[in-house]
């Protein structure tokens, strides 16, 4: 099944990374009133809910075809694409700045190039892809800032780094298995392994942080939030572009997620708008332009060549 980018792709991958973006600040709100592992595991367990509705609206139906084969992926998927990166991430920022786990979310697009290349058909690399996925993690460094590799001065910064690291290489990884995943529904895959993913979140919770204490009236509301949107719909969201546009196209997503968290803090929350912004806002969209230049022409009706 070759990777098919419409119009439709651009729109949900934009969408993406203004949810995304905007999560910073929620999550921030949210771990004022819980720890950082119950915070993953209640936005998981609501969103697997939410999906879970929808779906069995739907007759609750999974496989497309008779092929029944794919359980070990979807246990995969389930683990490594909220459960697992959510309590990683939330352990390591911790102890690292922000702008490295910045960094560490946009290094995503680079770590599906070489993954994609070997396991998913229709996504080989090329010079004019790789240079373009670099320009726009360079605008991602210049957005972020020097930040971004100061030391915290944490005795655990380096496990810190390792841990945002290995929560980029789980959503690379999971993307990639997602797509070679047979023909599914994609609601009922993303409840599926919204549920697995749950699971694992819930039982790391109880290990790490025991039992949950009652959120005060407005972090329960954020963490609704986090789990309508945030989790929920973007999950869908993810599962049908990697399904239908391939995961170097849903790895854009990755390179908007630190430039639309900037955006937003200027615009809602009065931070400082500086001058860096534009410069990589220029390098991002030339990045993603160059890297997806044959798609762009099809978009607006040229030939791909």
């Amino acid at each position: 099944m070759q990777p098919e980018i419409t119009a439709r792709s651009w729109l949900m991958v934009a969408t993406l990374g203004i949810v995304w973006g905007a999560s910073f600040p929620f999550v921030e709100v949210a771990l004022t009133g819980t720890g950082p592992y119950w915070l993953a595991a209640w936005r998981i367990v609501l969103a697997a809910v939410l999906t879970h509705a929808i779906w069995a609206m739907r007759g609750q139906n999974l496989y497309e075809t008779s092929e029944k084969s794919a359980l070990l992926s979807l246990l995969s998927v389930g683990a490594m694409s909220t459960a697992v990166p959510f309590m990683a991430i939330s352990w390591g920022q911790q102890y690292v700045t922000a702008g490295f786990a910045g960094v560490s979310m946009a290094a995503v697009a680079l770590l599906v190039l070489p993954l994609a290349h070997f396991l998913v058909p229709g996504e080989q690399l090329n010079k004019r892809k790789s240079l373009g996925f670099a320009i726009g993690f360079v605008g991602v460094l210049v957005l972020i800032g020097p930040e971004a590799f100061t030391s915290s001065g944490s005795n655990l910064e380096i496990a810190g780094r390792f841990a945002c690291l290995f929560a980029a290489s789980c959503y690379a990884i999971s993307s990639v298995i997602i797509r070679r995943i047979p023909p599914v529904d994609p609601i009922g895959l993303s409840a599926v392994t919204l549920w697995i993913g749950a699971g694992v979140a819930v039982c790391g919770a109880l290990v790490l942080e025991g039992l949950p204490p009652l959120p005060p009236t407005n972090v329960i509301g954020v963490i609704v939030i986090l789990g309508l949107f945030q989790t929920a719909a973007a999950n869908l969201l993810r599962i049908s572009v990697v399904r239908t546009s391939g995961p170097t196209f849903m790895s854009l997503t990755n390179y908007q997620v630190p430039f639309w968290s900037v955006v937003l803090g200027v615009t809602f929350l009065g931070e400082p708008l500086e001058m860096t912004l534009f410069l990589a806002m220029a390098l991002i969209l030339a990045g993603v332009a160059l890297s997806q230049w044959g798609a762009l022409k099809r978009l607006f009706g040229q030939p791909a060549a």
